[in-house]
């Protein structure tokens, strides 16, 4: 049995970018799973990891890396929050209310 899974890609540049604006609902659901990978990887390099998760996750792919980093970049370290509002939204304090 091979060792490679097929179905798994390796993030590159091409991936970064999105042909078409995303729904703001599918944007908070990538920022908010994007922010729980990352909790859940505690990776050494998170732009990498970060990358690597983007061109994994089919529905990621709809939003641009650049906006997903970005994103996160602004939520606060303490406590629970989940991004809301789309791409012009914010942190809001609780669990968001679409896993």
């Amino acid at each position: 049995m091979p060792q490679e899974r097929p179905f798994l890609t390796e993030a590159t540049p091409a991936g970064e970018a999105s042909a078409g604006a995303a729904p703001p609902a599918l944007f908070d659901l990538a920022v908010n799973r994007a922010a729980a990978a990352l909790r859940g990887l505690r990776p050494g390099s998170p732009e990498a990891a970060l990358a690597t998760w983007h061109a994994r996750t089919r529905f990621a792919r709809r939003v641009p890396l650049a906006a997903v980093q970005r994103a996160l970049a602004l939520k606060p370290a303490a406590g629970e929050w989940h991004w809301a509002g789309g791409p012009d939204g914010r942190w809001e304090a609780g669990k968001a209310p679409f896993p």
